[in-house]
């Protein structure tokens, strides 16, 4: 049995001390990376990193050790050590600051749960509000000009001067249930995919041919047109599976 005597509350831990995950999956640009870091340096606070007291059975891949040093995951490390499981960019931008110790939450948890929260912990979140997003960045803008708000938070500059002068009516914003009977309006998601040549000629005379069948939307912009004959030709799909697999 492990010791548990820094389990479920903030400790302060070596940096020394801290090896990194090698499946570690989250990635960080360098933008954000060194917003980052200015944040930290800026105030001195960060969230606090969840780790574990590094295991000893044998494993694959290698630790990253605080000097660079690759470790063999299999390698025992010895009492003291410790894998994180989420603040991998937290621990490099401390290191970079030339920090000596690092706040961390330490969990006694087995290798499949450190899989599992590796692979939800920095993806998991929910979606602005966008009252409140918004409201935060003007009370934010009116005592910091967007210039140096972009070098601290993860919107350019451009971005910020958008949000906050956004007009309820936007096409980048839903209203989307909340779940206890109340609307709330939030940005709206993105789709990302990419295509070849062919294909994009094909989709956009199909995109052409439903917005025409969807004259009389108030959506201002093509993307929001897009979006319109986008879920119209999906539901006329969607319908036409129904039918074929009812045998109609």
């Amino acid at each position: 049995m492990r010791e548990t005597r820094f389990e479920n509350r903030v400790s302060r831990i070596a940096i020394d001390r801290l090896v990194a995950h090698p499946d570690n999956p989250n990635r960080m640009s360098k933008t954000n990376f060194a917003k980052l870091v200015r944040n930290i340096q800026r105030t001195g606070r960060y969230e606090p990193l969840v780790v574990r007291p590094a295991p000893k059975s044998p494993g694959t891949g290698t630790f990253l050790l605080p000097d660079g040093r690759p470790v063999e995951a299999s390698a025992d490390l010895g009492a003291g050590f410790f894998q994180i499981i989420n603040g991998h960019h937290r621990w490099q931008a401390l290191k970079m600051l030339g920090r000596k110790t690092a706040d961390a939450i330490v969990w006694d948890i087995d290798d499949e749960q450190a899989d599992i929260l590796l692979a939800t912990l920095n993806r998991l979140g929910g979606s602005d509000v966008l009252e409140k997003k918004l409201a935060l960045l003007k009370r934010l803008n009116i005592r910091t000009e967007a210039g140096r708000l972009a070098k601290l938070l993860p919107q350019t500059a451009k971005q910020i001067e958008r949000l906050t002068s956004l007009a309820s009516g936007c096409s980048s914003l839903v209203t989307r249930g909340t779940g206890d009977g109340e609307q709330a309006t939030v940005f709206a998601n993105p789709l990302v995919f990419f295509v070849n040549d062919k294909q994009q000629e094909i989709i956009e005379n199909a995109l052409s041919l439903a917005r025409s069948r969807c004259i009389g939307k108030n959506e201002e912009t093509k993307a929001a047109k897009n979006a319109v004959a986008l879920t119209y030709i999906t539901q006329h799909f969607l319908m036409q599976e129904s039918r074929h697999q009812s045998g109609a």
